[in-house]
């Protein structure tokens, strides 16, 4: 399967949260990194119909999903950034009303639902009100419903937003185990949900496409732009109005910046590797950031 966006836009007023965005998409799974307002969402909504473009088209092997109609929403599982769940229903109650809605057998979506949930580690879960799990369970019911028709494409917007780290994890794994066979299409701006598990990353900054590779090769376009420099309370503030800095380790009266610049900004500054997060900030980052 091939999705191709092609010159999609939107604008809000006079501004353009997304501007002419065009991508190829072939299997695998795709990180959507972008800033709060970047236009990540607004470019999902879009695709499964929630919004509506300005301009541009999107094609499913080379098929404009307006000819699609109806149909194009069998292709796809969507986990939206607030999911709005129904509290008082039990978890398998409201995976079967899931079911219903997508036209999915009663007695197949019922074997398919607890499956998922096997899956998802919630088989203890049945019966309980989804308003008494915890956030990463609620989360996890979330990606069960999006798996139920075994699409083949899963989108998945900000899905680890206010979870703990283990829960981070845990939900990265998932997507892991979900992606075969599939498009993922995982928007955040939480880069180390994305740096271990993407095939290729986009970058959107202010509704423009300002990257899109693997996590390798992104990486390796800023060698040699990410350095450590040592430095003092007294000269910390020449170096927040320079440079981006991405880290800062305080140590007695020593302070370790991590400073991301096409420029050595110190004699004694010293080259390191760079990761994701790096990437991120060279691209999208404001000065000073920290």
């Amino acid at each position: 399967m091939k999705i191709m966006f092609d010159n999609i836009s939107k604008k809000y007023k006079k501004k353009y949260v997304l501007d002419n965005f065009s991508a190829e998409l072939n299997q695998g799974i795709y990180g959507i990194l972008g800033a709060n307002g970047a236009g990540k969402t607004t470019l999902l909504n879009i695709f499964v119909g929630i919004l509506k473009s300005d301009t541009g088209n999107i094609f499913i092997d080379e098929i404009n999903i307006k000819k699609l109609g109806s149909e194009f929403l069998s292709y796809i599982g969507y986990l939206p950034q607030y999911p709005m769940f129904y509290k008082n229903f039990e978890v398998l109650d409201f995976l079967k009303y899931m079911c219903a809605i997508k036209n999915i057998p009663k007695n197949e979506g019922i074997k398919r639902a607890k499956e998922l949930l096997e899956i998802v580690n919630l088989r203890d879960v049945y019966y309980k009100k989804i308003g008494a799990l915890s956030g990463g369970m609620r989360q996890r019911v979330g990606i069960v419903q999006a798996m139920l028709g075994d699409p083949k494409i899963l989108i998945l917007d900000e899905p680890t937003a206010g979870l703990d780290p283990r829960e981070r994890i845990r939900f990265r794994n998932l997507i892991s185990k979900f992606s075969e066979n599939r498009i993922v299409l995982l928007a955040t701006h939480i880069v180390s949900d994305v740096e271990f598990i993407a095939n290729q990353v986009i970058i959107l900054k202010e509704g423009h496409l300002i990257k899109q590779d693997t996590p390798t090769v992104l990486i390796d376009e800023i060698e040699g732009k990410v350095w450590t420099v040592t430095t003092t309370n007294s000269k910390i503030d020449d170096r927040y109005e320079k440079y981006k800095i991405s880290n800062i380790l305080r140590d007695n009266n020593d302070i370790l910046l991590r400073i991301i610049s096409n420029e050595k900004p110190d004699v004694k500054a010293k080259n390191v590797k760079p990761n994701l997060e790096d990437v991120f900030l060279y691209y999208c980052g404001e000065d000073n950031v920290c």
